[in-house]
């Protein structure tokens, strides 16, 4: 909408080469945008397309100081956060900072003074300034997965051996400062947590859905219920599991306050290393843990753990 209310007069074709989507897509949007009110005439014809009606444009955007306060004061708390789009936060800080009045201004210069967040350099806590950046797959798969969720991933977890996969994207998130995308293999018939820093390629794929999206979803479900591990977190449970935890799980928080939450996972029991290291992690979870499901072979190795604690 902003693009079209910048403009006296645009095209389908203009639509379609500005968004990168189908004609049929750009008239089923712009439809859309009519039936919202905005103030559009059509003209067919050479020369033809849609004209927006004089005097009748969106009015400008403004920012109470609070809600000025709150966008801004995210911006300093995602620093070292690897974000995606990581070079465009200079640009739209400026611009937030320039819609501002003086006393605004210097409002936020002094919260960037007193506001210090998690990793935040104390000596140097610039606002616009660029630290981590992230994978530059990350904003490529974040381009393509707003237009379609089928993809063609190139993975290369070594180097030199590329693997070609046929994946539908379910989510892209950020776990123990890494990214990751979560995806459903088709070839492999398996959900998968892959590196995104481990991509290479990524495109829409031009292969036909083996199963939909509401199959797929139903797949994850059943394995969710399936689960071997599930674990209930007291709050001290909770700020350890954000301090640490293996990549893939998520954790469901259930309680007021972040009080309690919830996990899941497929453990393969007869991978013992992987048994090893999770009998360490939920130790270090702390006592206030409680297991609504558990494998035996690594109840096994806990109380062993245990014993040992108590007995050394």
């Amino acid at each position: 909408m902003r693009y079209i209310n910048n403009r006296a007069h645009f095209t389908i074709a203009e639509i379609q080469r500005e968004f990168k989507i189908s004609r049929a897509t750009a008239i089923r949007d712009i439809n859309e945008i009519q039936e919202m009110g905005f103030p559009l005439t059509t003209e067919l014809g050479r020369g033809g397309g849609y004209f927006v009606m004089q005097n009748q444009y969106l009015p400008a955007v403004r920012f109470t100081p609070d809600e000025l306060k709150a966008i801004v004061i995210s911006f300093m708390a995602s620093k070292n956060s690897q974000l995606p789009y990581l070079q465009n936060r200079r640009s739209i800080t400026e611009k937030l900072i320039g819609i501002a009045s003086q006393t605004q201004q210097d409002e936020l210069i002094e919260l960037n003074h007193i506001l210090l967040f998690e990793n935040t350099n104390p000596a140097n806590p610039n606002l616009l300034e660029l630290d981590d950046a992230a994978p530059p797959e990350l904003n490529q798969l974040i381009s393509l997965a707003v237009r379609d969720k089928h993809l063609r991933l190139t993975y290369e977890a070594s180097p030199g051996w590329p693997q070609l996969m046929d994946v539908y994207l379910l989510h892209i998130f950020n776990s123990n400062a890494q990214w990751l995308a979560e995806v459903y293999d088709f070839d492999m018939d398996e959900f998968r947590y892959l590196p995104v820093d481990m991509l290479r390629d990524s495109a829409i794929s031009e292969k036909k859905m083996r199963w939909s999206e509401e199959e797929i979803m139903n797949k994850k479900r059943l394995r969710s219920r399936e689960s071997n591990l599930v674990v209930k977190l007291d709050a001290t449970g909770i700020r350890r599991f954000k301090r640490m935890h293996p990549p893939g799980i998520i954790l469901s928080l259930t309680g007021m306050f972040q009080s309690s939450g919830i996990f899941h996972a497929q453990l393969d029991v007869s991978d013992v290393e992987a048994l090893a290291y999770y009998a360490d992690w939920l130790l270090f979870l702390g006592g206030g843990i409680e297991f609504e499901r558990i494998p035996v072979e690594l109840r096994t190795i806990l109380e062993e753990r245990l014993a040992k604690l108590k007995f050394p």
